[in-house]
């Protein structure tokens, strides 16, 4: 891998894998309570992550926080999406507004919510819910040349990084969720997770902002092109990152890197987010540990994805949308899983016979 910067290489020396040791420790807790043995199937098993992750028989998720990180495309050029450009803009000033699904979904489940502007094609006024790591007005066109130089995609992680530490200086987190937009950016995911996985375009690519069935075909070509083009080492982050990826996916690696160095559980959500997780694991494995796979997306390149991450998604509700929806969903559960480690009586507290237990 080329080198990376002092500050990404001081942000992976800092993430210490999780301690699988305490994973006994965590299990047998779960396993006592007044409950059939694995009955509360993958809530058990966050609460035992988490426990792990805090190495705390006590785990709490008290202060939640998305970040929904936003760039524009400009693969966008091929015709691989149902909607033009310029609507990262409009959705991005959705956001701002408060009227985007992730908007309603954090207010439903008390998550605080930031928008990064990564990569737009546009200059926004000052706004709070607006954090400003703007490296360029998007990538260029990886069907035809790298999509970043080299030197973009470094600053972009060390963007999306920063936005996180910044946050969390404010409000520290103990879980935060990656959210994404950017018309063109499920090009941008299918392409990094064909070439990190070796898999061919029809077994990843989907539709996206939903292309017809030309449209699909078509998204598939380009795919298929770049590939060929740029011929990434599949195990090259950096590479994958700045060949075929974008700001926002380069700012959500930054930030799944800097939350994992906090000690910070990281809920990813769909293909893109999890396109992002992959390239954080592939620069820095440790973080794997502090991964949690938000929910199984509609797009079928996501699940070639996480089992390369071996991750498994918690929820399944045929989502396809990104923003973070997903994540702030498995955050709530996240959150639920933590309280019965915490409150839910053992056998012998609440003087239940525990059978053979």
């Amino acid at each position: 891998m080329p080198a990376l910067s002092t500050f990404v290489n001081e942000l992976i020396s800092t993430v210490t894998p999780v301690d699988g040791s305490f994973e006994p420790v965590a299990r047998r807790k779960i396993d006592l309570k007044t409950k059939p043995l694995g009955a509360l199937g993958r809530i058990e098993e966050l609460a035992v992550q988490l426990a792990v992750i805090q190495r705390s028989l006590m785990p709490n998720v008290a202060t939640k926080h998305i970040l929904v990180f936003a760039g524009d495309h400009g693969v966008v050029d091929e015709g691989v999406s149902a909607f033009p450009a310029r609507v990262t803009v409009q959705m991005v000033e959705n956001f701002l507004a408060g009227g985007a699904a992730i908007n309603v979904f954090c207010r439903q489940y008390d998550i605080g919510l930031s928008v990064v502007d990564m990569g737009v094609d546009t200059t926004f006024a000052r706004h709070p819910l607006l954090i400003d790591k703007k490296v360029a007005r998007g990538t260029a066109n990886f069907a035809v040349q790298p999509a970043m130089t080299r030197e973009q995609a470094l600053a972009a992680i060390e963007n999306g990084a920063r936005a996180f530490l910044e946050q969390h200086a404010v409000t520290p987190m103990k879980i935060v969720g990656m959210g994404e937009m950017g018309i063109g950016n499920s090009s941008s995911a299918a392409a990094i997770i064909c070439a990190a996985t070796g898999l061919g375009s029809a077994m990843v690519v989907g539709r996206g902002t939903g292309v017809d069935d030309e449209g699909l075909k078509r998204k598939r070509e380009v795919i298929d092109r770049a590939l060929r083009l740029h011929r990434p080492d599949p195990d090259d982050g950096l590479e994958l990152l700045a060949k075929l990826g974008g700001y926002e996916l380069a700012g959500i690696a930054g930030a799944v890197l800097a939350a994992a160095a906090n000690g910070c559980c990281v809920v990813l959500d769909g293909i893109i987010s999890t396109a992002a997780g992959l390239i954080a694991y592939l620069i820095c494995p440790a973080v794997q540990g502090y991964l949690v796979a938000g929910h199984r997306s509609v797009e079928q390149g996501q699940q070639a994805a996480l089992q390369r991450m071996g991750l498994s998604p918690g929820i399944d509700l045929d989502f396809r949308l990104g923003e973070g929806t997903g994540a702030a969903i498995t955050m709530n559960l996240v959150d639920l899983a933590c309280r019965t480690m915490r409150e839910m009586a053992s056998f012998a507290e609440a003087g239940v016979d525990s059978g053979n237990i």
